[in-house]
């Protein structure tokens, strides 16, 4: 599996005064979408997320995103030393996805910018 970047993952209650810090700090514009609810910020490398508290409590186990070359190599990897695929892989605005809890407990989100297949 290829890794190559993350993401940091924050809910925060104001998105829009969030949007204004993080474009301000990266000098980066936001890229915006809504998904199952929740409205999302990518700026650099931070995804800023902002809605319903049940969404939220959900999205906040996932320690962060790890941006892979391919989901299915990852799926395959992370299968290999023992993780546990909690969801996916899904096609998400961007690409793929999955879910993955690792043996120590911690949670990750992998996702890929191929296309949906």
């Amino acid at each position: 599996m290829e890794i190559i970047g993350t993401t940091l993952r924050i809910c925060v209650d104001d998105l829009e005064a969030s949007v204004a810090f993080y474009e301000s700090l990266t000098s980066t514009p936001a890229l915006r979408f809504e998904r199952g609810g929740v409205s999302v910020a990518a700026i650099g490398c931070f995804l800023l997320m902002s809605g319903p508290e049940s969404e939220l409590e959900v999205l906040r186990k996932v320690s962060a995103t790890i941006a892979v070359k391919d989901v299915d190599a990852a799926h395959a990897a992370l299968t290999r030393v023992g993780a546990h695929i909690v969801a996916g892989p899904v096609p998400t605005p961007a690409g793929r996805n999955l879910i993955a809890l690792h043996p120590d407990g911690s949670v990750f989100e992998y996702a890929d910018r191929n296309a949906p297949s």
